[in-house]
């Protein structure tokens, strides 16, 4: 029996963060951010993509350092102990899977949809997303190892049509679409930025490998900062593609499904066809994961005391509970809010996450080694995109700040009552720090 188990390298942890961001985000968000930002889409990605990139070195050094299956779970209980206010920002991390699925199902039933009439273009939409939910929940309780097998294999096809996709765009691009004369003020484009920041939410699943990576204290901060800076140039190529070679108001009125659009002025119908297919096949990948990672968050945090036993329990080694629920909650949320509103949710909800996590590895920093300015400038960046992300939806949808307050105040609520009423309930241990290794002595 081969004594070293760790069977994943650098490209293997790569691939995994960049399999996690290029999910459905970029086929869902693209119309926001042209919506706000307008010529300044380009710009608008690469200021999202900083903010990860910063929030990325966090989790490279906590991954290194405290490797596990929990990630930022057991990250924030390492720095801050298992308090309310962890607690409560474990549940928040849960919500945002939750909306994060819902971005997902919507752009799954906007895509499909778009190849019915335009008449039952509504109706079609959220039978599209109750099926998509159902079905690949099903499998993820079922068989999700048959999905599971081929995410690879997705993964590669995506990123493919998305290449194509920019080198045939990009030699229609008209350069005044995207000069600084079109661009939006620059509140309007950090906001689209940070609207569509769940495009550049999947690097934190890098963290879940990290006790099967081959030499994790080299190859992890690697992968994690290749695999953001790949996403940060593909989703700059695409923005600037797609605001060069249509018009702003032709991508917003396709709002739903804006990157198939996109693609007809250079490729034709044939364009429209391909994006929307990559589309389905994106979102539903992307679906299939994030189920199989929000029941087993559950399941971690439940473990740990922070929510009831019964997402503890498990059906053919699967924590069904927590799957049932999260797909229940998917559905409603799905069905009920646009995209506008799931995105605004889940992309303030994953800002505050982030800030806690950079929060983190600046109190752990002697554990981690960490420099200095990189985590705080993590902070900072995280909660200054907050802050611009809530002015603006305070300026043009202010009833969304009352849907973002709920969720927030149900994730505090929801941990208190519990502890309120399962006293004792916390089992977090400790677990010591994993070392770096020592130097060779010099001969």
């Amino acid at each position: 029996m081969n004594k070293d188990k760790k069977q994943i390298g650098f490209w293997g942890a790569a691939a995994i963060g960049i399999g996690g961001m290029v999910g459905g985000g970029i086929f869902a968000v693209l119309g926001l951010s042209v919506q706000l930002a307008h010529g300044g889409a380009p710009i608008a990605f690469a200021l999202g993509g900083i903010v990860a990139l910063l929030t990325a070195y966090s989790y490279s050094r906590l991954s290194v350092t405290f490797p596990s299956q929990g990630g930022t779970v057991t990250f924030l209980d390492r720095a801050f102990g298992p308090t309310i206010p962890v607690g409560a920002m474990n549940i928040l991390l849960w919500l945002s899977y939750i909306v994060m699925l819902s971005l997902y199902a919507s752009a799954f039933g906007s895509y499909g949809a778009a190849f019915a009439s335009q008449s039952s273009h509504v109706l079609v939409k959220h039978i599209l997303i109750v099926a998509g939910v159902v079905l690949i929940s099903g499998l993820n309780l079922m068989s999700a190892e048959v999905i599971g097998k081929a995410e690879t294999w997705i993964v590669g096809i995506k990123i493919t049509i998305l290449l194509f996709f920019i080198a045939v765009g990009i030699s229609q691009v008209q350069v005044a679409q995207i000069s600084p004369s079109a661009w939006a003020p620059p509140v309007q484009i950090i906001a689209g930025g940070m609207i569509i920041f769940l495009a550049y939410e999947g690097f934190e699943l890098i963290a879940n490998t990290a006790d099967d990576v081959k030499n994790p204290h080299r190859l992890l901060p690697r992968a994690f900062m290749f695999s953001v800076l790949f996403v940060i140039f593909l989703y700059i190529l695409i923005a600037a593609v797609a605001t060069g070679t249509l018009s702003v108001d032709k991508i917003v009125a396709a709002q739903d499904y804006a990157l198939a659009v996109a693609a007809e002025p250079t490729l034709g119908k044939a364009g429209f066809i391909l994006i929307a297919c990559a589309a389905l096949l994106s979102t539903s990948s992307a679906m299939n994961a994030t189920f199989y990672g929000a029941a087993r968050l559950s399941y971690i945090i439940a473990k740990e005391g922070e929510l009831p036993e019964v997402l503890e329990k498990k059906v053919w080694n699967r924590p069904a509970e927590g799957l049932l629920i999260t797909a229940a909650a998917t559905l409603l949320v799905a069905n009920l809010f646009d995209v506008s509103s799931i995105s605004t949710m889940g992309s303030a909800g994953f800002l505050l996450i982030f800030a806690a996590v950079n929060a983190a590895n600046l109190k752990l920093r002697k554990d981690t080694g960490s420099n200095l300015l990189v985590p705080i400038s993590g902070v900072v960046s995280c909660l200054g995109a907050l802050l611009v992300l809530l002015w603006q939806t305070y300026r043009t949808k202010p009833a969304e700040l009352f849907t973002l307050a709920i969720m927030l105040g149900l994730s505090w609520l929801v941990e208190w009552l519990y502890r309120r009423f399962k006293r004792g309930a916390l089992r977090f241990v400790h677990k010591p720090a994993r070392k770096p290794p020592e130097p060779e002595a010099q001969s």
